[in-house]
């Protein structure tokens, strides 16, 4: 990276200044590639100064009505005050123990409840990428074997075996896997088709005394947002399981998302393993894995299967997760009016694009929304989010970005309707969205 002068105006002085100083170092000019804008033309990203409801607030002093939610961390909105005070009343306890304490107890026992019968022990872990790492590890020594599926596209962290046919943030930059993996780990990891159930089927008969464990997204959410078509999951489950391998649901982004638990119960099948994060932790790092009790007690200190954590169970995330679940629960019109807030977003979406003459394809559940600019009458796996215009959606972008409306700098990314977006931001955003539409027809 480059740039160190504004070219178009979209971001301030003040972000510029901050951009200049980053790339001499931080490598790149960040701690996580997925916020630099190298997939939508380039250039300064806004540098934020504070957070508040469905608002985020640059260094320049502008205020962004955003969508990212820290790539779907958040449902409840920035700085939520009977949040903020849960963890200032944990804080005031203490930072950190290295030590057991009662709020991880509560909160596992909350999971053992809220996560389905399947999920009968838990462990923590200090991130997503850890949950499935360990799962993974946990799958291969329950089942003496080494093989891993996993599905073109999807992003379950930054391991070795799961960068190997990445989506997300590796997409975004059109990384098909990471360099640095060596050719063992490769070969112990089969890539398929998202919602090919053929496909997984035929593999399964071929190879399944090789398959250790599947694992899947059971709603896509990084290459977009992707649904399983019927039958495709429950096809997936019962060939796994004929074949001896583990099913791992990776729920760090769904769980939490469309109802207060996981997603699985809706969609009618159950895994054996199941990884979550992101939502539960209100904002703080968290992540974690459940499993039926036979599966889990081969994790050490009972079993041979080796995980550790210095932040695992910390007490500021223990805190904010419980709190979280007491939100979530307690609000029984939150998931309702996010996917009021969602489908009224996605079809002004829709009408805008063919009011301009822009093809999209647009995919909704509850609050999370996603546009892929292509002209293919559906987007079913990680080919067709492949095949849509990027450059469309990064004229899109810096459209929407310039006139208040913060979205993910990647066409793979889902967009988050928070609990703090209300009719207000819809209507601001849908403006927004008709001049963006009218500067993609333009660029065409």
């Amino acid at each position: 990276m480059t740039e160190t002068r504004p070219s178009d105006g979209i971001v301030g002085p003040g972000s510029w200044s901050l951009h200049r100083r980053a790339i001499q170092a931080l490598v790149g000019g960040v701690n996580s590639p997925s916020r630099g804008l190298e997939a939508v033309g380039g250039g300064a990203p806004p540098y934020i100064a504070r957070a508040d409801g469905a608002y985020l607030f640059d260094v320049d002093g502008r205020a962004y009505v955003d969508y990212v939610q820290a790539f779907g961390a958040l449902i409840l909105g920035h700085a939520r005050p009977d949040l903020r005070e849960a963890v200032v009343r944990a804080l005031e306890r203490g930072v950190l123990f290295g030590a057991c304490h009662e709020m991880e107890v509560r909160l596992a026992e909350r999971l053992q409840v809220v996560m389905g019968a399947m999920c009968e022990r838990v462990r923590f872990t200090a991130s997503g990428t850890e949950a499935v790492m360990t799962a993974v590890r946990l799958a291969r020594a329950a089942t003496g074997r080494r093989l891993l599926v996993k599905f073109a596209g999807s992003y379950h962290g930054h391991f070795d075996a799961v960068l190997v046919g990445a989506g997300s943030g590796a997409s975004t930059l059109g990384l098909d896997e990471s360099a640095g993996i060596p050719d063992g780990v490769k070969a112990d990891v089969a890539t398929l088709p998202y919602n090919d159930a053929e496909t997984a089927e035929r593999f399964l008969r071929e190879r399944g005394d090789e398959v250790a464990c599947v694992l899947v997204e059971p709603i896509v959410g990084n290459f977009g947002l992707v649904e399983p078509e019927p039958g495709f999951l429950q096809r997936l489950a019962r060939a796994a399981r004929r074949a001896g391998a583990l099913v791992i649901f990776d729920e760090v982004i769904t769980a939490f998302r469309f109802g207060p638990g996981p997603v699985y119960p809706q969609l009618g099948v159950e895994p054996d393993l199941i990884t979550f994060g992101k939502i539960l932790g209100g904002g703080l790092p968290i992540g974690g894995y459940g499993g039926r009790r036979a599966i889990m007690e081969q994790v050490a200190p009972v079993g041979p299967v080796y995980q550790d954590g210095t932040w695992a169970g910390h007490p500021l995330s223990m805190a904010s997760a419980l709190a979280t679940l007491e939100i979530l629960t307690a609000e029984t019109d939150l998931y309702p009016r996010l996917g009021r807030l969602g489908q009224a977003l996605a079809q002004g979406v829709r009408d805008l694009a063919a009011r301009h003459g822009v093809p999209v394809v647009v995919h909704q559940r509850g609050g999370a929304v996603c546009a892929f600019f292509t002209r293919e009458p559906e987007v079913r796996d990680f080919g067709g989010v492949q095949r849509s215009d990027a450059r469309a959606f990064a004229t899109f972008f810096r459209s929407m970005l310039a006139r208040g409306i913060l979205l993910p700098p990647s066409p793979y990314e889902v967009w988050y309707v928070s609990a703090a977006h209300g009719e207000e931001e819809i209507d601001k955003t849908l403006q927004a969205i008709d001049r963006a539409m009218a500067d993609v027809a333009r660029a065409a």
